[in-house]
């Protein structure tokens, strides 16, 4: 099962197009974005056994984010190998967790805003919860995983690293620097969850490619890591990490300037497409 936002409402993909959830379901769920994730277990229900109508046409641009209101927003650093190795950085024991504040979620396709000349790219494969976890063990989290995503960590460095208490929220969190999508796909829908290929260009150009096998710490684990300090609710997105590739770690840096394209793909999910702009100057008080 496929789930998407169109103009502003909840939508399956199916092979004939979008299906439009609060129509076909006759008002069981609401139109909102959020509302399947607040009852999942009946929405998967209704879904399974359904008659759908066939879908309508639509434009795979025009989707917005398929999660819009997520209560809690987590964010992995260091959970590749590789990543760890071009920062210099010792392999954590723990995931490192960080949020990405809920305004700065968009949707798969856009402009995205450069607020200076350090915003760089982290593609990420992106978990939705589906029903409240608390103090789940390893061996039982995709029971409680609605779906997976696709989404980008875009980082502006300069605010991120600012000494000397670096701020990885705020400079992880500039309007439209969490874009996700096209769609939250169920995990039966895939062979393996646990081991997706991901990976982004940058105008052609690829600068990320990893599977999701090579997880530090693999989906099951960051669920029950986390809820063994506090519950997950329905629609609360875990950021897993991104691949090695980042403009930092580069020699010489590398970062986004206006005019190019970031294209960033899961297999089995889809693309994100973003087009740099600028965007209101911004500069780290001194």
């Amino acid at each position: 099962m496929r789930i998407a936002t169109l103009a502003g409402r909840t939508v399956l993909l199916t092979p004939t197009g979008a299906v439009d959830v609060h129509e076909a379901g006759r008002g069981r769920f609401g139109p909102d974005p959020s509302a399947v994730y607040s009852d999942w277990q009946a929405f998967v229900e209704w879904a399974a056994s359904a008659a759908l109508p066939a879908g309508r046409p639509f434009a795979p641009a025009s989707l917005g984010a398929p999660v819009t209101e997520p209560g809690q927003v987590f964010a992995i650093g260091l959970n590749y190998r590789a990543h760890a190795a071009e920062g210099g950085l010792d392999l954590p024991v723990e995931p490192p967790v960080f949020t990405k504040f809920r305004t700065s979620i968009t949707g798969p396709n856009g402009d995205l805003a450069l607020p200076t000349a350090t915003v760089d790219w982290e593609a990420e494969l992106v978990v939705v919860i589906g029903r409240e976890t608390r103090h789940v063990a390893a061996a039982d989290a995709w029971d409680h995983v609605a779906g997976l995503t696709l989404g980008q960590d875009y980082s502006e460095r300069t605010r991120q690293l600012v000494p000397p208490a670096p701020q990885f929220s705020l400079g992880k969190s500039f309007p439209g620097f969490s874009p996700i999508g096209p769609a939250v796909v169920t995990p039966d829908e895939f062979a393996d969850p646990d081991d997706l290929e991901i990976g982004c260009a940058v105008n052609g150009e690829q600068v990320q490619k990893t599977r999701t096998s090579d997880l530090i710490f693999p989906i099951p684990v960051l669920i029950e890591r986390l809820s063994a300090v506090l519950p997950l609710q329905p629609g609360d997105l875990i950021f897993t990490g991104t691949p090695s590739g980042v403009g930092v770690a580069r020699n010489p840096q590398r970062f986004l300037t206006a005019g190019d394209e970031v294209l960033t793909w899961a297999e089995g999910i889809g693309e994100l497409r973003q087009r740099c702009v600028p965007g209101t100057p911004y500069a780290p008080a001194p």
